[in-house]
């Protein structure tokens, strides 16, 4: 049996709003009218005091599309709960899960790792069994577990970002979506400073 734990989790930038904190001064201007006080150096500080009011609403006109693979079932089911999002995410309905790759728990000690990976084969034994008997693949998932692994593709504006961020970088987040938060956070401080530099993860 080839091994199928999971490859490392991988965030990957699909798409972002050209110029994102451009559109934001734009629309956060328009609230007052004081296009006058643009310039080459307005953008950063703007969208700081902004932030800083909690008029976060001008954030709302910039978007990011992320994949994240090799994460678990288990993980995509906690991303799912934000919901001011879209999300497309692979299929356990229409894709061959015979083989599936799954994630194990970074507190699973080391003397143990072998019997997970045996529960698992268990796992892809009784699938492969009920797909044989005749199940679809809709139906024999359901003896599926939430380590199995999953790719799911997400778009937000920036507010619904930084809320995500902000929750699953806290010290009690889950140490799967915190490691995904973190990724996408270093991205997004690269991408738009102004929009994001605020937020400090809390472990």
């Amino acid at each position: 049996m080839k091994q199928t734990h999971a490859k490392q989790l991988e965030v990957e930038l699909i798409a972002i709003t050209p110029d994102p904190q451009k559109v934001i001064e734009q629309a956060g201007r328009t609230c007052y009218l004081s296009f006058d006080k643009m310039d080459d150096n307005s953008q950063a500080g703007f969208i700081k005091r902004l932030i800083k009011m909690g008029h976060e609403s001008p954030l709302e006109h910039a978007y990011t599309t992320f994949r994240i693979k090799n994460c678990s079932r288990a993980m995509t089911h906690q991303l799912v709960r934000h919901r001011l999002m879209a999300v497309s995410q692979q299929s356990q309905r229409y894709c061959d899960e015979e083989d599936f790759t799954y994630v194990i728990p970074e507190s699973m000690p080391a003397e143990l790792v072998d019997e997970f990976h045996n529960d698992m084969k268990t796992i892809q034994d009784m699938y492969r069994k009920w797909r044989d008997k005749g199940l679809k693949k809709e139906d024999a998932r359901f003896v599926l577990p939430n380590a199995c692994t999953s790719e799911i593709v997400v778009s937000a504006n920036f507010r619904e970002w930084r809320h995500i961020l902000t929750v699953r970088t806290d010290k009690g987040a889950q140490w799967e979506i915190k490691k995904a938060a973190h990724l996408i956070l270093d991205m997004l401080k690269k991408l738009a400073p102004a929009c994001f530099e605020d937020i400090e993860p809390s472990n």
